[in-house]
């Protein structure tokens, strides 16, 4: 298995590279440059393993065995699944009416990024140790991601984490599992502004290949391809679970599955496990910020000035990055229109669908929008229809908002605890010249880094 970039100027890399990376050197996203199909005979032979069982074998499809041999990836994933609050890892919620409920929250910090970053981080470190290096990760966070790749990674010796946040923007619960973390390869920075404008900066900082080889640069957002790779299980899992395939030998029965969607992480691991030859019918749904539902149903891929806050703080995202992961998929791996309509997209913050795209698109993907209230509503709905809570994230994480619903929930000791906990992190604060001056900062801090590496005599290169 060999990886290429989305925009056609990297081919030929391995799975230990794109680990190590963030964005591809010619600013696309890595993808693998065939995908494995998944036939119905081994969809029945799959059906009945565990989810951690599942993950391996999804994994072993992509990492060649001379990379990790799947006797170590038995023990890497099983590691990285070990400290989940249910002994099944997800679980489903059977509601009324057919509609089932994946929950993906039952890791360390209450989200479903745990999933996939407890798994990539033992990857990384699984190498680092090999190979007997350091690096740097360096994550943009819209509430989650962040917490997850500190939880994570915390205390390992072979990584330094550093963490920026949007102040103001994210639940107390989120800001807490990042600001209480105190380990030394820990280092969080509050942003004053979005996850959009976090995400400036740090594309500058990827773009400049000098630094990333020079210091070890690496990314844990989702535009790492360990993070979708994993995702890949547990729409896989749900299939095999929920979709009735063993009453139908003749073909593979289609199922919906409901997305909530952000940067499109999960999007795009749906789209990809649905050209491996899981008949899926994906639904995003967004909030308020819904460049997404409206590039689906008009064409329009462009931003809103800004970036509007709503009870699901987690989606506020107004760049999904991971869709152009959809668009090369739509486009026969097309790199070189992947290119240009990104770079369009990324310099004017605007880009219009031609309409055979946007059909394209259309007919892989439906999406939804819901306003605040609407989120109200259905969690009102749901609780009263079904006495259940659902889904990406526990409600712990987002206290207000239950209470606003009207809802009664018992929080968890480990939430409970985090307001005893003393905290550290730094300002990024908001100037005239923010996106550079947030750019000097971040890069300061990872030439630090590097420089107390080498005077301890621990830095490779």
């Amino acid at each position: 298995m060999q990886y290429c970039s989305t925009r056609g100027g990297v081919h030929g890399w391995d799975f230990r590279d794109v680990l190590f990376s963030g964005y591809a050197p010619d600013g696309g996203m890595f993808m693998p440059e065939s995908l494995p199909v998944l036939s119905p005979d081994t969809l029945r032979c799959w059906k009945g393993l565990s989810y951690t069982k599942l993950v391996v074998e999804v994994a072993s499809l992509f990492i060649h065995n001379q990379l990790i041999p799947k006797q170590d990836l038995e023990v890497l994933v099983a590691e990285a699944l070990s400290g989940f609050s249910v002994p099944e890892i997800v679980r489903i919620a059977r509601l009324k009416e057919g509609l089932s409920v994946l929950e993906l929250f039952h890791g360390g910090t209450l989200a479903f990024k745990d999933l996939a970053m407890t798994c990539t981080v033992r990857f990384l470190d699984y190498f680092l140790r090999k190979e007997n290096c350091r690096a740097t990760v360096l994550v943009g966070t819209s509430g989650d991601t962040g917490g997850s790749a500190i939880q994570s990674a915390k205390g390992l010796s072979g990584l330094d984490v550093v963490v920026v946040y949007p102040q103001g923007r994210i639940t107390p619960v989120q800001e807490k599992h990042m600001i209480t973390c105190l380990e030394d390869n820990v280092h969080v920075f509050a942003a004053d502004g979005s996850s959009d404008d976090i995400d400036q900066p740090l594309r500058r900082l990827f773009a400049d290949q000098e630094l990333v080889k020079s210091h070890s640069l690496m990314s844990l957002n989702s535009v790492n391809w360990s993070r979708v790779m994993i995702q890949l299980a547990h729409f896989i899992y749900a299939y095999l679970e929920l979709s009735g395939m063993e009453q139908n030998k003749a073909a593979l029965p289609e199922m919906e599955v409901v997305v909530p969607t952000g940067g499109a992480g999960n999007i795009a691991a749906g789209l990809i496990v649905r050209q491996m030859g899981l008949p899926l019918k994906m639904v995003a749904m967004v909030n308020s910020n819904d460049i997404v539902h409206r590039m689906v149903t008009t064409g329009d891929f462009s931003m809103a000035a800004n970036v509007t806050q709503t009870l699901a703080p987690a989606i506020d995202i107004q760049d999904p990055y991971n869709m152009e992961r959809v668009f090369w998929l739509l486009l026969d791996r097309d790199g070189s229109s992947v290119k240009n309509m990104m770079e369009e997209f990324q310099h004017t913050h605007r880009y219009s669908l031609p309409e055979n795209h946007r059909k394209l698109l259309s007919q892989v993907l439906s999406t939804g929008t819901v306003t605040d209230e609407g989120i109200l509503e259905t969690m009102r709905r749901c609780w009263d229809e079904n006495q259940c809570y659902v889904a990406t994230a526990s409600p712990a994480k987002f206290q207000a908002v239950v209470q606003r619903a009207g809802l009664t929930f018992d929080l968890p000791e480990a939430v409970r605890s985090l307001d005893n906990l003393a905290t550290r992190y730094q300002n990024l604060e908001r100037s005239l010249d923010w996106c550079k001056d947030w750019e000097e900062r971040l890069r300061e801090k990872i030439l630090s880094l590097s420089s107390c590496r080498k005077n301890n005599g621990t830095y490779y290169s």
